[in-house]
């Protein structure tokens, strides 16, 4: 795929939030799909929905996929 870049989203921290990572480089901490597709939308993925940060293969997810957010409370 050309101009792929590597996207890793790691495990919840003690606050709940995930960290993300484009290319080595963190872009923030998401607490939501809807974050990560905001960060990746940040990083030039323009076109990309939340549906899409939850079925992308693109996406290495670390400690859990898309699914796995602490609860809220």
């Amino acid at each position: 795929m050309s101009g792929y870049l590597p996207v890793v989203v790691y495990p919840p921290d003690e606050s709940g939030g995930r960290r993300v990572r484009v290319d080595g480089e963190i872009l923030g901490l998401a607490h939501s799909t809807r974050d990560v597709a905001e960060f990746l939308r940040r990083a030039g993925l323009d076109d990309i929905t939340e549906d899409d940060v939850s079925t992308s293969g693109m996406i290495e997810w670390r400690g859990g996929g898309p699914k796995t957010w602490p609860a809220p409370w």
